[in-house]
């Protein structure tokens, strides 16, 4: 605890002498409060430059290009996007359905890739793919067509740059500027080089095709969605309603049929290595090896109960199972939107490969041959391997990101390949690290923070020792964050047992001083996946919306229940085939030890949530009436039959063959537990929880003549996003919270 309090103090120590009440409105104002966070950080091939992508100050949605030079250690900005194109052009369907899944809600450059010499960058802007050349810093347009060019990317070899047009795949030659079209057949239901919706709204691959290393040849996928049901579903618009037929795949329902190819870039008719769905498999990852003539590919079976590594020989057209991981569960997929690596590497200098499996009850690292002889596990305990970021294979050394001091924490580590040596911490600051490495492994960027500490992004040698600032961004007196220091509250942290005895991680938010008891509100998320309670600075307009919350005089709690990441594979699967019970005991079991506390009153608990959040808010209201009083569902779950097939069968299995589970998981079963107070908000053009879910549980509470408020937003899908959208729903939650609290 005294780490916090130091921290908080140095920072309080830069205030300004007038002090400022944090607002909503100053939430979502710019410059963004957390001051200047880099993103979408890479090393050139050389080492000798980090570049990344940065806000502007009078709109950081608006993301630059920009690079750190580290000889000189001049920064400079290499593209101003604004210049090139018009950063607020309308997207297509599809790269608005492709950002939607990515969580992207900025402008402007959203992602670049290098040149294999160095010298060059390419970056779509505006739908068309543009290439910025180091040699005489200057930027060309590739591109120039009506249409939306969507997933471009530069070749190994830097020669050719591909990309995915009106659902085909393509080529174009940089010297030449010869474009040649690969496939011919998308459109309509085919797809070509994409991923389709479940790929990426649940298994984070966001893409369809893969070049070899030797850019000889291109991987792919065809997409078939003619075996998905069609939904029909309103999005509803602030001037107009436009009825969509979408292919969702509803849970227990067929998925799409994918099939996965291969072209040669010198011509010819694809090879077909295997179809998958639309009933009995998925495709989840593909990786080329450094040879280029094998390409891997991971299988997963409908229940996700087995994963099987494959490798397809180009040259010979054989396929073999290298491994196979099995559980009585689900088997996890490892890789999210930032994991380049997902899990799995193949030396380059050895017939060797490295693998994440939690076979053991933890993710952990194993080395293996290709052949699928296990060779060593290099890492062992009760604590995860979040991602493997980096292998040196000279040095002989794997470098990954987990948690083996402390759940909260994630740390920089290394260990050998060979297996005989012990695992190393690397990064040296408590807290948590994201690393992005050269491709060398000689050095990596870390972009740090802890609860009390802005993002600060570093260059560091592969040893740990520091090597320059990228961005200190210090809370000074010129730091957007400084005017609101003196009145801010510093998060502690602790843990409760719950009614088995199990151990669970809760931050609480206490204001400052109190002569009565306090209302509190919790927020939580609940579900599988994300963790809320970490070590981290919170910066999102949601985690500055809880210090808002607590500056007005709310006790504001989160609690990791069982089901959350980061905790092993028993604590995670605690709520197979039964999602919201033992979620919601734990949730109810924090409010509980809440309540008790002196300074709260128990009687003035509420609770929120957004998406899985919100879908234990509503079960919290219904089914906890005793313990909260007001809550605020953002999105919700309301009946998982309504939603897709890979998320929802990992746990639940499908609605034939678990129909109870799918019954007692459903908040239309406890309506009539409603007591307090319940607002719901809801994107009228959903396509992720469609808005269905929010009707279906209006219309039932409707029936039971129970009263409800609804604040519903035209036009907005899943993530609700918009500065003054995002303004706007704070207040109305404010407002809720000041009612009814």
């Amino acid at each position: 605890m005294y780490r916090f309090i130091a921290g908080i103090c140095l920072l309080l120590a830069s205030a300004m002498a007038v002090s400022e009440a944090l607002t909503i409105e100053r939430i979502y104002g710019d410059p963004d409060l957390s001051g200047t966070v880099p993103s979408g950080l890479k090393f050139a091939p050389d080492g000798q430059r980090v570049t990344f992508l940065k806000g502007k100050d009078e709109d950081y949605e608006v993301k630059d290009l920009w690079e750190y030079h580290l000889p000189t250690g001049q920064t400079r900005m290499l593209v101003d996007s604004a210049a090139l194109a018009d950063v607020d052009a309308e997207m297509s369907d599809e790269e608005k359905a492709r950002r939607e899944r990515l969580r992207l809600s900025s402008r402007g450059i959203t992602s670049y890739f290098w040149s294999e010499d160095g010298k060059a960058l390419l970056f779509p802007l505006a739908g068309d793919i543009f290439y910025y050349s180091l040699v005489d810093n200057s930027a060309r347009q590739l591109t120039d067509t009506p249409t939306f060019e969507t997933d471009a990317r530069i070749s190994p070899r830097g020669n050719y740059v591909s990309f995915i047009r009106e659902q085909n795949l393509y080529v174009l030659h940089i010297e030449t500027g010869k474009e040649t079209q690969l496939t011919r057949d998308g459109g309509g239901l085919i797809s070509n080089g994409m991923a389709e919706f479940v790929a990426q709204e649940e298994m984070y691959r966001f893409t369809g095709y893969w070049w070899s290393p030797d850019e000889s040849q291109i991987a792919f996928t065809r997409v078939d969605e003619s075996s998905v049901g069609v939904i029909t579903r309103s999005e509803i618009y602030a001037d107009r309603i436009e009825m969509i037929e979408q292919r969702y795949p509803l849970t227990g329902t067929d998925n799409a049929a994918v099939e996965l190819g291969v072209f040669a870039i010198d011509g010819g008719e694809p090879r077909w290595v295997e179809s998958f769905g639309p009933a009995d498999s998925y495709l989840t990852r593909v990786r080329w090896l450094p040879d280029s003539q094998r390409l891997s590919y991971q299988w997963q079976s409908r229940d996700q109960q087995v994963l099987r590594l494959k490798v397809f020989d180009t040259r010979d057209e054989s396929t073999e199972t290298v491994l196979t991981e099995t559980s009585d569960t689900w088997v996890n997929l490892f890789g999210s939107r930032s994991d380049a690596l997902q899990g799995y590497y193949f030396l380059g200098n050895r017939d060797q490969f490295l693998w994440t499996s939690e076979r053991d009850g933890f993710s952990h690292l194993y080395l293996y041959s290709t052949g699928g002889e296990l060779l060593k596990q290099l890492t062992r305990g009760s604590w995860v391997v979040d991602s493997l970021v980096a292998v040196d294979e000279q040095a002989g050394l794997a470098y990954f990101t987990g948690n083996r001091e402390h759940v909260r924490q994630k740390q920089l580590y290394r260990v050998p390949l060979s297996g005989d040596g012990e695992v190393q911490r690397v990064s040296q600051r408590d807290g948590w690290h994201g690393i992005t490495f050269a491709a060398d492994g000689s050095a990596y960027v870390d972009t740090w923070s802890d609860a009390n500490t802005p993002w600060q992004t570093s260059v560091h040698a592969a040893d740990g020792k520091r090597i320059a600032w990228l961005d200190e961004n210090p809370v000074d007196a010129s730091h957007p964050l400084s005017p609101y220091l003196k009145n801010w509250i510093t998060p502690a942290f602790g843990t409760l047992k719950n009614a088995e005895g199990t151990e669970l991680h809760y931050r609480i938010y206490k204001p400052a001083t109190a002569d009565k008891p306090l209302p509190a509100i919790v927020y939580q998320y609940g579900g599988p996946g994300p963790q809320v309670v970490a070590d981290t600075w919170g910066g999102g307009r949601t985690d500055l919306y809880l210090q808002y919350l607590a500056q007005q005089g709310y006790v504001v709690f989160s609690l990791d229940n069982r089901g959350s990441a980061r905790r092993g594979k028993a604590f995670e699967s605690a709520l197979y085939r039964r999602m919201s019970d033992v979620e919601l005991a734990d949730q109810i079991a924090g409010a509980r030890f809440l309540g008790d506390l002196p300074e709260v009153d128990a009687q003035r608990i509420g609770i929120f949530g957004h998406s899985y959040g919100g879908y234990m808010t509503l079960m919290a209201m219904f089914r906890g009436a005793d313990v909260f009083k007001a809550g605020i569902a953002g999105a919700p779950v309301t009946l998982w039959e309504l939603y897709d097939t890979h998320y929802t069968e990992r746990y639940m299995g499908t609605p034939q063959s678990n129909p109870e589970g799918y019954k007692s998981a459903s908040v239309l079963e406890y309506t009539d537990g409603l007591e307090g107070q319940l607002m719901i908000y809801h994107g009228m053009a959903d396509d992720n929880v469609l808005f269905t879910h929010s009707t279906r549980l209006y219309k039932a509470l409707q029936d039971e003549a129970k009263v409800f408020e609804m604040m519903d937003y035209p036009g907005k899908k899943h993530s609700i996003r918009g500065k003054n959208t995002g303004i706007h729903l704070r207040r109305s939650m404010s407002a809720f919270f000041d009612r009814h609290l």
